[in-house]
């Protein structure tokens, strides 16, 4: 197998992180490739330890997101102010103002292109 050209952050396997489910998949928060960082896994109101920050308050899992979001740029050797694209999920279009709000104030200045989506549920 040849060397990865890439760094995975935060790798994880489903089996140990969701031990009430029978997956077994391998998974990372972030990868970097080359001077790219790609924070695909869904950042939600959860911390790194798997705790569930602001039950109930979209403003405050929006609020948790960034912070992952901010830390997993940050140990890639990156920052917010690199950001070019974000995408958004919300499950009830009555989040959307708390939740842009909140990303709005961490991406000050920044001016990424967006997407927002509503849907019905999240994986």
């Amino acid at each position: 197998m040849s060397q990865p050209t890439h760094t995975r952050i935060r790798m994880f396997n489903k089996k140990d992180t969701y031990p009430n489910q029978s997956l077994d998949n391998d998974l990372c928060q972030a990868v970097r490739a080359g001077n790219t960082v790609y924070v695909v896994r869904g950042q939600i109101g959860t911390d790194f330890d798997g705790n569930l920050v602001g039950l109930g308050d979209p403003r405050a899992q929006a609020e948790q997101a960034m912070k992952n979001v901010k830390q997993l740029l940050e140990e890639a050797g990156s920052d917010l102010s690199h950001i070019v694209k974000t995408t958004t999920y919300l499950t009830d279009v009555r989040f959307r103002e708390p939740v842009y709000r909140e990303v709005g104030k961490w991406l000050k200045g920044v001016f990424p292109i967006s997407t927002g989506l509503t849907v019905v549920s999240l994986g």
